[in-house]
Formats: C-alpha cells, structure tokens, sequence
C-alpha cells in the first residue's frame, strides 16, 4: 500500500507538471520527514552524489559538443560524407545518418547531433525535393543515435547509478548503434526508390573528395582520440572529455570559426543542461534514499520476480512502462527514476545488466522522438522552422525501426555483448 501510494504521488507531481528534479526531491524529503532522519543527512548526500569523477564527463562532453555545433564543423562532416555517398539511392539521407552516427561519437548528446546535422542537412536536402516530413524525421531519429553510440551521458549516468564499468557499457553501444545506423541508411535507399520527386546527386570526382575529406579530418581525428582512447585504456571516460574538449576548442580555433561571442554562447548552454542533469541527479538521489528506507526497490524487485518470471515478460513489461513514461518525461529522468527500481530485479532473472542498459537506452531514444514531448521533435521544429505535426509524420517509421532494433537485442544479445566481453 505504501509503495503505491509513494508512486501515486511521484506521478501525480509530474502530471501536474511539477519540474521533475523537485518533485523527486521534494517527495523524497518529504519521505525521509515522515521517518523523523537527521536533516543534516540531506546535504551531506546531495553533495556525494555530485562529488563524483565520473560525472565530471558529463559537462565537459556538453561543452564539447557545443563548441562543435557553434564552430559549424557540422557543415564540413556533412560535406565530406556526401562526397563518398550522396549519388546512391537517396544519398542524402544516407549522409545524414552517417554524419549523425559519426557526430554521435564524439558529442554524447542527442541533441547536439540533431541541432548539428540539421542545420546543415535540411537545406540541402529539402532543395533537392526531399519530402520535407520525411526529412524532419529522418534528423530528428539520426540525432537520437548521439545518446547510443559511445561516448553516451545517459550511459554514463546509468553506469554512475547502477555501479556498472562506463568503458563496458561504451563498448557495448558499438554494435547496436551501427545497426541502428545501418537499418536507419536502408530505409532511406528503400524510401527513395519510392520517391522519385527528389533530384539526385551527382558523383563527385576524387579531387572533390579529396577536398571535403581533408577539411573534416580534424573532426574525425577528434573522434578518433576520444573513443580511441577509452578503448585503449589510455583515458578514462572523463579524461577522454576533458582531452577531447581540448581538442575541440584547438580545432575550432585553427579554423577562426569561434568568436568571443560564440563562446559564452556554448558555456552558458552547457552550464544549463549540466545545472538541469544534476538537479535531477541530486532529487534522484533524495527519493531513492527514502524509498530504500521503505523498502519500495526490494519489494518491486519481488513482485517483478515473482510476476515476472520470464525474463522476456520482464523485458516486454519495461519497453511499455518506458515508452508510456516517454510521453510525458525526458529521457534523463526515465533513466534517474526507473533504474534504481528496475536494477534490483535484473539478477533475479539473470539479465544482462549492461544487456540491460543498452535496451534501456533504444527506449529512450524512443521517448525522444515520440509526442507530445519528444525533446528532438522540439529541436528539429525549431531548425527547420516548420509545424511540429510535419516532424510527428516523419518519425514514425523510424519508431518502428527501433521497435524491431529492441527485438533483434532481445532475440541476439550477442549485438550488445560480443563487443565488450567476446571480442
């Protein structure tokens, strides 16, 4: 009855669009109150959670990512691509997808992949007769591949709370994250030998290649030495953060593309999402402290188990309260609150928990490009300057795509795990 009650009452802050960092934090206090807990506990446990190495990552890998989209090496990697690509079926969209993928590792941030590559791609791509609603999905599902391919905040986050290894986790991002890429390119063949309004590109010669290659090499190095690096051993997570922002301001500042302006543009971006994710961090930590006085994870743990006892039952269970979850919640606070509840099961019903995580993270990819608040629906909008109804036409498809990603996971964990723990 408590545990139904305590979740009662989570849901209903957020439905009454309570900031969610507060509602978390706010219940949890709450919840410690009713147990009369010293109160001097509070900030003590606010400031160990944030007192943390690993999340140091998380505002140096933002901050990368938007000296990036403000130096405009989007434009040069889109080029690039599009030289070797855009004269296949539906070339463009091809090179988008790959661009995504290719921003994807070095940004970390769904987000900053859409808001980069769209700036560049929609032009280009809606000049040459591209079905626009085709277009603004196809940014807004390729921007999510920066949350999956490695370096990833969310897995960061998720290693952070579920005591899991980052690097494990990164490698382990790999191979679903080029499947993604590789089903997202197929639908682009598929749907262009369908449309035929669009106007294909011309192949380019070598020297043009050439060209185009040479400007966004200094990118593809960067993202080269940051997951490079981590593979290797030679940088932990955040050192490779910190290296690869380095790099990032060298190569935009070679290249004269940041201007003073620019720049506090970027800091002050990233120190707003870096406040954002650590709030909720911190209200996160409060409600699962007070919800672990309860009891409420060991007590959903045993009723997961024992409802549950079909690890695919389980799987088939989260993928729908995750993707419920997604029409009201961004991607971070499905992953603050529903990992703690969920982890405690995984063993019980021996999953995979890095398995786990990446099948976690495709649904989160969900949830941000499904309505009414799929964050990279809001963003694509806003590039392109369009009705959001055009962006909603456009996703669906690849919603689908992700659906069928989630089952071959399921069916061939080895997509997941061959990397990290078989190669």
């Amino acid at each position: 009855m408590t545990t139904a009650l305590i979740l009662i009452a989570l849901l209903a802050l957020l439905l009454i669009r309570v900031p969610v960092a507060f509602a978390l934090g706010g219940l949890g206090l709450f919840l410690l109150w009713l147990k009369d807990i010293n109160i001097i506990m509070v900030p003590q446990s606010l400031y160990s959670t944030t007192d943390n190495f690993v999340l140091l990552a998380v505002p140096l890998f933002l901050l990368m990512s938007n000296i990036l989209l403000k130096g405009g090496v989007g434009k040069d990697l889109f080029n690039a691509v599009q030289s070797w690509v855009g004269h296949w079926p539906g070339g463009l969209g091809v090179a988008t997808i790959i661009s995504c993928a290719m921003f994807s590792a070095i940004s970390g941030s769904s987000v900053a992949t859409a808001a980069t590559i769209a700036t560049v791609a929609i032009p280009e791509m809606t000049k040459r007769g591209y079905n626009k609603p085709f277009v603004l999905g196809l940014l807004a599902a390729g921007g999510t591949l920066g949350i999956l391919i490695p370096p990833s905040i969310p897995l960061i986050l998720y290693g952070v709370i579920a005591e899991e290894s980052i690097v494990d986790l990164f490698l382990a991002g790999v191979g679903p994250g080029l499947m993604l890429t590789f089903f997202f390119m197929l639908y682009c063949m598929i749907y262009s030998h369908f449309d035929k309004n669009y106007i294909p590109c011309d192949k380019a010669d070598w020297q043009e290649r050439k060209r185009a290659s040479i400007r966004a090499l200094p990118t593809i190095l960067l993202a080269t030495v940051v997951i490079g690096g981590i593979y290797l051993g030679i940088f932990t997570p955040t050192e490779s953060a910190g290296v690869g922002l380095a790099l990032s301001l060298l190569i935009v500042g070679l290249m004269r593309r940041l201007d003073w302006q620019k720049f506090k543009e970027a800091i002050y971006s990233s120190m707003i999402t870096t406040v954002t994710i650590f709030l909720i961090i911190a209200g996160a930590k409060l409600f699962g402290k007070a919800i672990t006085l309860y009891r409420i994870p060991q007590e959903l743990s045993m009723a997961i188990t024992s409802t549950f006892s079909e690890p695919l039952m389980f799987v088939v269970m989260v993928c729908c309260v995750l993707l419920v979850m997604g029409f009201f919640l961004e991607s971070m606070s499905m992953l603050l609150i529903m990992v703690p509840v969920l982890h405690p099961a995984l063993g019980a019903l021996m999953i995979d928990p890095v398995w786990f995580a990446i099948l976690f993270v495709v649904m989160i990819e969900c949830a941000l490009i499904t309505p009414p608040v799929g964050m990279n629906l809001f963003v694509i909008q806003a590039v392109a300057q369009s009705k959001l109804s055009e962006v909603i036409r456009g996703v669906w498809p690849f919603i689908i795509i992700m659906f069928t990603s989630v089952i071959l996971i399921y069916l061939f964990p080895d997509i997941v795990l061959y990397i990290p723990f078989k190669l």
